[in-house]
């Protein structure tokens, strides 16, 4: 029998890392793919000098590899020696039980660099299918100053940076969510149907806004985003949107539920873990409980509690717990909602909707959530008490006052019947909120009700403007208001 020998691994390097025979990092087709506005935020921690390595994360197929390959592409763009640069596809089995070490060897031994002394840059993808793999890359970030570790990971590596000390001061986590609106709609050249509206003096340098002169059209692109929007191959390919059960549902849902999850944690009832999930994409924005969800599913509320964090650690879905009138938090979560981190992956397992589908409303207000999840600076509850709700609601963690609360609809009834928001305008009074947001179809106005006043902004107009902000870093802990807001602010001071 055959084994695999050191040269074939050689060759197997030297195949990933093709820019040390050329300058072009990459094929001609992630050359035409456009960088993720994320990418501005993701390339300068690789040219920092804090001894660190960078630990990419992310759901599958969000574009972690192709990030990597542009970034590859720039550093060699800025100067970098080709030959500094070396990337391991660490999920393929030529690699299958060597040692982060080792493949450091191998680099040294195909490329003729001296790793140990001179600075370069290792890219580990997929280093999730490294045994213990943190343990591993903090001894190498110890051990060897000269060289910039990136690594990236999927399902396995939130759970394992969360449930592990290992690398404690020696990672930065960064991570690459599915698309924001704003961005699918960069990518795909449609950013001409917004415009930014001019700010004001005192509100330079904090939140840009939008305005659009094209709702119809506008809120067509916000229909294919909830069917297709959450992946860059998705919305670049007609035939995969004819058919996305086949890409989104075969080719990420189940690799994470019937290989990644089961792998990584043991599980042997697949297919209860299958289940759940359905039931959770079915209901997403949905307030559940794991006392329903037993009952119908018949499974123990312990069991589903371990999946759902599995779930959750994978990033498919993320969970949302309440608060009372008062903006109180419970001491039993017996109730909260769960959401998808992107509404795509409804319209995969089940099928695409249109505009007046009755389940539009909730997959727009998982969009609205999948927008504010790519902050780090909310923390984003809902409220629910006996006679009412309140969709978004954003907690200062000190004080637990909320700073904003927002209302998602896709109707426009409530912009000529704002008499009829009586739970949201009641949640502010009580809580000292002067100013609110109700998302609506078409209509962006301004109104007054009791005391508060409501901005209305079309649901595809405000996860445009969320996304925009968030990826560059530009909001505070602020709602998003417009011009209501700066003149409250300015009577106020």
């Amino acid at each position: 029998m055959q084994v695999i020998s050191s040269e074939d691994i050689l060759e197997r390097v030297r195949s990933e890392n093709p820019w040390w025979e050329s300058d072009r990092a990459t094929s001609e087709a992630h050359r035409k793919m456009k960088r993720r506005p994320y990418f501005d935020l993701f390339y300068p921690l690789l040219t920092q000098s804090v001894r660190r390595a960078i630990v990419l994360m992310g759901p599958r197929r969000v574009g972690k590899t192709v990030m990597i390959y542009h970034a590859v592409q720039k550093l060699i763009d800025d100067g970098i020696p080709p030959q500094a640069i070396c990337y391991f596809s660490v999920d393929h089995p030529i690699y299958n039980g060597l040692s982060l070490e080792k493949l450091l060897e191998y680099y040294g031994q195909a490329s003729g660099v001296n790793y140990k002394l001179d600075d370069v840059f290792v890219f580990f993808d997929e280093i999730q299918y490294l045994r213990n793999w943190e343990i591993h890359l903090k001894s190498a970030v110890d051990t060897y100053s000269k060289i910039k570790f990136i690594a990236s990971g999927s399902a396995a590596a939130a759970l394992r940076l969360k449930s592990t000390e290992s690398g404690a001061g020696r990672f930065t986590d960064f991570l690459l969510p599915p698309l924001t609106f704003h961005e699918y709609l960069y990518l795909l050249d449609k950013t001409n149907l917004v415009e930014e509206l001019p700010p004001k003096e005192h509100r330079k340098g904090e939140t840009t806004f939008f305005e659009t002169k094209n709702i119809e059209e506008l809120n067509e692109r916000f229909i294919s985003y909830l069917n297709f929007g959450g992946y860059p191959e998705v919305i670049l390919s007609p035939t995969i949107q004819a058919d996305p059960a086949r890409f989104i549902k075969s080719d990420i849902i189940d690799k994470v539920l019937l290989r990644d999850l089961p792998s990584l944690y043991g599980i042997s009832e697949i297919q209860e873990l299958n289940y759940l999930f359905t039931t959770l994409a079915f209901n997403t924005a949905n307030e559940i409980s794991l006392g329903e969800l037993s009952v119908n599913s018949g499974m123990a509320k312990n069991t589903i509690k371990r999946y759902i964090e599995y779930l959750e650690a994978a990033f498919l879905i993320k969970i949302v717990h309440r608060v009372d009138h008062n903006a109180k938090r419970f001491r039993r979560a017996n109730f909260f909602k769960i959401y998808l981190t992107n509404p795509s992956m409804r319209a995969a397992l089940l099928s695409p909707i249109k505009k007046d589908d009755s389940a539009v409303g909730s997959l727009t207000e998982t969009a609205v959530f999948s927008q504010w999840f790519h902050s780090t600076n909310v923390n984003l509850y809902y409220a629910r008490w006996q006679d009412g709700e309140v969709d978004i609601v954003n907690l200062n963690q000190q004080r637990q006052k909320p700073l904003w609360a927002v209302e998602v609809k896709w109707s426009d009834r409530y912009c000529d019947h704002p008499d009829e928001l009586k739970s949201l305008v009641s949640f502010c009074n009580a809580n000292g909120l002067k100013n609110t947001l109700v998302t609506s179809m078409t209509r962006n106005i301004f109104c007054e009700q009791d005391g508060v006043k409501i901005e209305f902004v079309p649901a595809s107009l405000y996860c445009y403007t969320v996304g925009h902000n968030l990826v560059r870093r530009k909001f505070q802990d602020e709602p998003l208001r417009a011009k209501i807001a700066s003149d409250e602010a300015e009577s106020e001071g």
